[in-house]
């Protein structure tokens, strides 16, 4: 008696795998984060763009401030430019697509960082305790430095994010070196819209001073006849727009120092000092002698000087 054959075995076919890909992990956009906060969420933000602790980078902007004085306002600038991240922490979020292992994180940054923060440690105490007067530009300038021997480090070497931290606080020291090349800040800054509009000489002041806000000094109810000679103005502000209105028959000599902005003179771009005659019919107009001498230092914004 012959026994029947067993039944054919089904094979089933393997399972479709998506192909693998190489090449570094996704970089998350720069935002700031909503999950590891404490003021805004901007080192937390930095932190998850640039795999650098966040504790770090709070330190780092406590010794910018401390050293330089710029720390607090390249935070705010950074907490208004950056966008804020999704909710819920990076594990909640659905994955974009497969990712391989990542390759090992670079250590130029932290070295970077680590050695930045001792120099301008190092500074502070020489400028606290010597003779030496060091400025913000002097401490900013040499962060920046630092910053970019770490970019030329990391450029020979591989690992995860060697360069992306190191291009964004370069980015954001850069930005500190300009403000502070400016000097917008004078003591007596304060917050706010400022307007300045004398009526008499007697009522022109020696120094306009803004801080963050716009800053107007209308000239142009001055009375022209009743000057003995040039008037002699400075104008110092921060962050915001200045204008300077003049009377329409003044000759007048401007000056600007400038950061971040446009500037605009009499409808012309101005770089360095330029002398404008008056454009009106009065007997003082276009005699080569001066009514005004106007020097603006500015930080961060439009700066216009127009006649009335």
């Amino acid at each position: 008696m012959t026994s029947a054959p067993p039944p054919p075995t089904t094979v089933e076919p393997p399972a479709w795998q998506p192909p693998s890909r190489s090449g570094p992990p996704d970089r998350p956009q720069l935002r700031r984060s909503r999950t590891d906060k404490v003021l805004g969420g901007v080192n937390g933000g930095l932190a998850e763009y640039t795999g650098i602790d966040a504790l770090l980078w709070r330190v780092g902007f406590v010794a910018l401030t401390l050293a330089a004085g710029s720390g607090v306002l390249v935070y705010l600038l950074l907490w208004v430019l950056l966008p804020a991240g999704p909710d819920g922490p990076a594990v909640d979020r659905p994955a974009v697509r497969a990712k391989e292992p990542a390759a090992p994180r670079s250590p130029v940054p932290g070295i970077t960082l680590a050695v930045l923060l001792i120099v301008l440690g190092g500074l502070a105490l020489t400028d606290r305790f010597t003779g030496w007067d060091l400025d913000a530009v002097g401490f900013l300038g040499t962060a920046l430095l630092l910053v970019g021997l770490g970019l030329v480090a990391a450029a020979f070497t591989g690992g995860r994010r060697a360069r992306g931290g190191l291009i964004a606080l370069g980015l954001v020291l850069s930005v500190a070196v300009v403000v502070a090349a400016t000097e917008p800040f004078p003591t007596d800054a304060q917050v706010g819209d400022r307007t300045f509009a004398p009526r008499t000489v007697a009522g022109v002041e020696e120094t306009y001073r803004g801080g963050v806000g716009d800053l107007t000094v209308d000239l142009s109810d001055v009375p022209l006849a009743d000057l003995d000679g040039p008037l002699r103005i400075d104008v110092e502000h921060g962050i915001g727009n200045v204008e300077v209105v003049v009377p329409r028959s003044a000759d007048v000599r401007v000056s600007v120092e400038h950061g971040l902005g446009e500037v605009d003179v009499f409808g012309e771009s101005v770089d360095g000092p330029r002398t404008f005659p008056g454009t009106g019919s009065a007997p003082w107009t276009d005699d080569d002698e001066l009514e005004f001498v106007i020097d603006i230092e500015a930080g961060v914004g439009e700066v216009e000087v127009s006649r009335g």
